[in-house]
């Protein structure tokens, strides 16, 4: 059995060189290089000590099989956070940013066993009666009016004015917002994201889906809650919030990171450039350059082994965090040979296992929609700054953009009528969110409605 002191120090321009053996996965450090942490991770064998946040340590696996082996062994690599040794004994930071993305909530992703399968049941059956055809309208709507909002410029930022804003305000639709409602989960899941005054953004986030959750009690529609409430799990208010949050916030953030990501390959790459005759194929193959080579989710899926265990000759302490490198894994070097003949579908960017994400065909749809939409409509787009300038949020889980700076021939608005850029306007900040009542400046989600009503 291998012991990680056996092997040698980081090279020289990654933190953890000066820091012990633990890699820290934080900071502008990783955010800019993560491929070399993962090169000199490798050296520990399947898996490798690193930090995820001050005081916050964990075992990465970045290898194929093994990141296989544990995702597809439940019984050995259980989800349940409450299992966190390190956390029931007081060693981590209860202030620590990873917590919310770590700590248990009652819905399928930090769930196992019996109660894994009804609380994910509820989510695939909710999911599978989305009508694709309405979806493929609304995504097309949302993307017309977001282009509409600085098309007349010539320029945008593709991250803060584009991608970021289109998952929220189809998931708005999707899960049957009102407007008031809507533009505070909006203001919530982009402070959260955003790290922007974060506590109130939760705040405000677990107010309003309350809200959603009773409204939806008392008035049920033809929408995601609705069906959650109506399936015969019979979820409690408790746990429809954390279903919602699981499908609302894990589903914005990746699917903000595909389409920022893969814009990025089709305005830089030469393999992408001048395509636009077969832009189909070409965001189809951008998608999947992005979700093997860059994953938006780049480490995450927390297992706690319910006992001691080894990971082809690396021993794993039972309730030690044991997280998934889906970049790492899918850019293993084992893979090399036979990477580009493998299905589309055998990379990991989506999980496997009993656990695989439920709503990957839907973000696929959604992502391949709003990239079309915006090429087709700026046919003349290009990146407005040098491809080598572009910089990445830090952070252990995503691989996110800052922002992707394009420019093109300005473009008329389609409609005779059009709401003035709502909130952010020319900032791109988050959006304005003050009192009750009519004083309040016009949002997101309210200045979508107002718009297509016009």
């Amino acid at each position: 059995m291998q012991s990680h002191s056996e092997f040698q120090t980081p090279p020289p321009g990654c933190p953890a060189h000066a820091g012990g053996q633990r890699a820290p996965l934080y900071g502008p450090e990783f955010a800019a290089a993560p491929d070399t942490f993962y090169e000199h991770l490798r050296q520990h064998g399947p898996s490798a000590p690193v930090e995820l946040a001050p005081g916050v340590e964990a075992e990465l696996v970045t290898d194929y099989a093994a990141a296989l082996h544990v995702l597809q062994n439940p019984d050995t690599f259980a989800r349940d956070s409450r299992r966190w040794r390190a956390l029931n004994e007081g060693r981590v930071p209860l202030d620590s940013p990873v917590l919310p993305m770590m700590m248990y909530r009652p819905n399928p992703m930090f769930s196992d066993g019996a109660e894994h399968l009804r609380l994910r049941q509820a989510v695939t059956d909710s999911l599978a009666r989305v009508d694709m055809h309405r979806m493929n309208r609304h995504v097309n709507r949302v993307a017309t009016y977001l282009i509409e909002q600085f098309g007349s410029r010539g320029k945008a930022d593709l991250v803060t004015d584009y991608a970021q804003w289109l998952p929220l305000l189809v998931f708005n639709d999707l899960f049957g917002c009102p407007a008031e409602i809507g533009d505070r989960l909006v203001f919530g899941f982009s402070g959260i994201f955003d790290g922007i005054d974060a506590e109130k953004a939760n705040e405000v986030l677990t107010e309003s889906l309350f809200e959603l959750v009773a409204l939806k009690r008392a008035q049920p529609g033809d929408d995601v809650t609705s069906w959650l409430m109506q399936h015969q799990s019979q979820l409690t208010d408790e746990e429809m919030i954390h279903q919602l949050v699981l499908l609302i916030g894990a589903g914005a953030e990746p699917m903000q990171n595909i389409i920022a990501s893969a814009l990025r390959l089709v305005l830089s790459d030469e393999k992408y450039a001048g395509g636009q005759q077969s832009a189909g194929l070409l965001v189809d193959d951008a998608i999947n350059d992005v979700l093997w080579n860059s994953p938006p989710i780049a480490n995450y899926a927390s297992h706690y082994p319910v006992h001691d265990v080894e990971l082809s000759g690396n021993k794993l302490n039972a309730g030690d965090p044991v997280l998934i490198s889906f970049a790492a894994a899918n850019t293993d070097p084992n893979l090399s040979v036979g990477r580009q003949t493998l299905s589309k579908r055998a990379h990991l960017a989506w999980g496997a296992g009993p656990h695989a994400c439920p709503a990957k065909d839907l973000a696929l749809l959604i992502s391949v929609l709003a990239i079309e939409k915006l090429l087709n409509t700026l046919p003349d787009i290009e990146l407005g700054v040098a491809e080598e300038s572009l910089t990445w949020r830090p952070g252990p889980f995503h691989r996110a953009l800052n922002a992707l700076p394009a420019r093109f021939t300005p473009v008329r608005p389609q409609r005779r009528a059009s709401v003035p850029m709502p909130a952010a306007e020319a900032a791109g900040n988050a959006p304005v969110q003050g009192g009750q009542g009519k004083s309040r400046k016009s949002s997101w989600w309210s200045g979508f409605l107002t718009w297509w009503k016009v």
